[in-house]
């Protein structure tokens, strides 16, 4: 029996399963199982371990929900289980580890500073995971947007000036489309900058 491809992505949210994540070893067999999804005994011949070994991480990556069957196949007298990772990547969600990250950006306070681009990032990566779950559960779309690019400045002077600018036409647009009517849909717009590596090509640079 084989089921549908895993998304391309999932937020961990369970603090067991983000226990389960944080060790090395799972994460090396989750990593081999996501190149190649596998069987214990298989996944053992290709890192040169033990099953036995094996079977204890992946029975914890499996009860976690990082691990799932993919297929069930023959071989010889016995039926082997294929597992597979449940997404192809994993994000943590920063509030799963309790009181020790709070992804309120208003308890940094500095919105230039770049604890607050983090705190803002955390946020966002909690509140979509809580958006995602809800959508699943109700079998409804989410919708969202997401804006990527990047820029080159001439000079760090001409830093203070471009914020500026995008600052302002933001607040433009959000000012022509908001609204005070009850029966409105909130929407949190998010945006930020960060000195980061060129674009790997050209149309990265304005990927949007």
């Amino acid at each position: 029996m084989k089921i549908s491809e895993p998304p391309p992505i999932a937020v961990v949210r369970d603090p067991d399963a983000v226990i389960a994540l944080l060790d090395p070893e799972r994460r090396r067999l989750a990593r081999a199982l996501a190149e190649a999804p596998d069987s214990a005994s298989g996944l053992a011949r290709r890192l040169g371990e033990t099953r036995q070994r094996l079977n204890y991480h992946l029975r914890v990556l499996e009860g976690a929900g990082l691990l799932e069957l993919a297929e069930e196949r023959r071989q010889g007298s016995r039926t082997e289980r294929v597992l597979r990772p449940t997404a192809r990547r994993f994000v943590l969600d920063p509030t799963a580890v309790g009181g020790m990250a709070d992804a309120d950006p208003n308890g940094v306070g500095d919105r230039f500073s770049a604890s607050y681009l983090v705190a803002l990032a955390a946020r966002a990566i909690h509140e979509v995971a809580e958006l995602i779950a809800r959508a699943a559960s109700k079998r409804s779309r989410l919708a969202t947007v997401s804006f990527n690019t990047t820029v080159r400045l001439r000079s760090p002077g001409e830093f203070e000036a471009f914020i500026g600018e995008l600052t302002h036409a933001i607040g433009e647009v959000v000012a022509r489309h908001h609204h005070e009517a009850d029966d409105g849909r909130w929407f949190r717009v998010v945006g930020g900058a960060y000195p980061g590596p060129a674009p790997a090509t050209n149309t990265e640079a304005n990927d949007d």
